[in-house]
């Protein structure tokens, strides 16, 4: 299935289902459509992962559940929206890792706290980027990759989706614990920084595994490691970074999710995290994510919390610590 095909077969505005199982929630809920608010532009990964998931949890509650896009500010303008409205369960957050760990300690004035605003539902998705270098670098594995970094003190080059992106900050991490001194790039965008990395002007990225399928078959760019702490499915011959010497600590991975406002009863947080949880374990949602790199992922509303705080707290101090700053 090509990338495409898979956006083209997602793309829906608003999804309609039977209405089996309206309203058997607490208190007649669900008893009219949900508020699905993606905090970035139709079209993108983010927006068709909700939208898949969104058509099938809508299956589930038997109501529509509706997607709303409102992008900007790295995410932090929908996840505003979500954090006032009203605490009824029928606005809910679709958020990206970034939005709720990354954003706190980039932007100084944000209106809403990951801590305090949202009531967690449940964790939905996980990926992570990918470490890929242009061929004309002699490293073939990360440890390979360190020892050219410290043998050129800054003349290697890492190019990212923008400041304070998780392609950045994977690259930050990556410096950190290795020791070396590679210089950062940002570009507008994934994409932008592509034919700068092909062409050999930058020498590696870390980004999402989707964007470099093709190039890695034709050879124009070699993988040297997925930032996750597992290997990822999709490319099992790919080895985890946290399987070099020295970096086992190392896990950039990319989790999305749910949250209502914070607030929102508990009895229909509970009921909310029991059918995401029934979406997320459907099996047409592990084969038809498999090809991009995606893995479909569930938990309680109290792991969820878990995840947001310990990774706040790990972004915090790569933000501090290499002094990043957003766009």
């Amino acid at each position: 299935m090509q990338r495409k095909q898979f956006i083209a077969g997602l793309a829906l505005a608003a999804v309609a289902m039977t209405a089996v199982h309206a309203g058997e929630g607490p208190g007649g809920y669900p008893s009219k459509p949900i508020r699905l608010v993606v905090p970035f532009l139709a079209g993108g990964a983010t927006d068709q992962m909700a939208r898949g998931m969104g058509q099938k949890l809508a299956e589930a509650l038997g109501q529509p559940v509706i997607v709303d896009n409102r992008a900007g500010a790295g995410g932090s303008i929908g996840a505003e929206a979500v954090a006032n409205a009203p605490k009824d369960g029928y606005t809910l957050l679709y958020s990206t890792m970034g939005v709720l760990t990354i954003n706190p300690s980039l932007y100084a004035n944000l209106k809403y706290d990951p801590a305090t605003s949202f009531a967690p539902v449940g964790l939905t998705h996980v990926t992570a980027n990918l470490l890929v270098v242009n061929p004309q670098v002699p490293a073939k594995s990360v440890a390979e990759l360190v020892a050219l970094a410290r043998k050129k003190p800054g003349g290697l080059s890492f190019s990212s989706a923008g400041n304070g992106t998780s392609s950045h900050l994977s690259g930050e991490l990556f410096k950190s614990i290795a020791g070396v001194d590679i210089q950062h790039v940002p570009y507008k965008g994934s994409s932008a920084g592509l034919p700068d990395l092909l062409a050999g002007r930058i020498d590696m990225t870390f980004d999402t595994a989707s964007l470099f399928g093709e190039y890695i078959r034709s050879g124009k760019l070699r993988p040297l490691a997925v930032t996750s702490r597992a290997r990822m499915p999709a490319m099992p011959e790919v080895p985890a970074m946290a399987e070099t010497a020295g970096f086992k600590d190392y896990d950039v991975s990319l989790w999305l999710g749910v949250l209502a406002p914070a607030g929102t009863s508990p009895e229909i947080v509970a009921y909310l995290n029991r059918k995401l949880v029934e979406v997320m374990r459907d099996p047409s949602m592990e084969s038809s994510l498999k090809p991009f790199g995606i893995q479909p992922l569930h938990s309680s509303p109290q792991e969820f919390a878990n995840v947001i705080d310990q990774d706040r707290k790990k972004w915090a101090a790569v933000v501090k610590s290499a002094n990043v700053q957003a766009d």
